[in-house]
């Protein structure tokens, strides 16, 4: 964790954690690690202070550390920091919030 501490995304990117595959069904059956397929939930880790628009002033990030938020199966850039994997995303490639209730 002190290597996520030390890791700040810069402008409008947002720093996630993709949350990990089923590996059971509710019956029990194990799922094959080929017939997983990829989760396009995350967990918010890390957010930029926002980018600019064309007056210059800063349009904050819309979403906040710790939201689970629906990004696209595709994409982002992959980093690895202390043996984990996260993914680092613009704000406008976020494709929704999953509301608490």
């Amino acid at each position: 964790m002190a290597a996520l501490r030390k890791f700040r995304p810069l402008f409008d990117r947002v720093l996630v954690e993709r949350l990990l595959p089923e590996t059971k069904t509710k019956g029990g059956i194990m799922i094959p690690e080929k017939a997983q397929g990829k989760v396009n939930e995350a967990t918010v880790v890390a957010i930029g202070p926002g980018g600019r628009d064309r007056d210059g002033n800063i349009q904050p990030v819309n979403v906040q550390v710790g939201n689970k938020i629906l990004v696209p199966e595709y994409g982002g850039t992959k980093l690895t920091l202390d043996e984990k994997e996260y993914y680092l995303f613009r704000d406008g490639d976020i494709l929704g919030v999953f509301e608490n209730n």
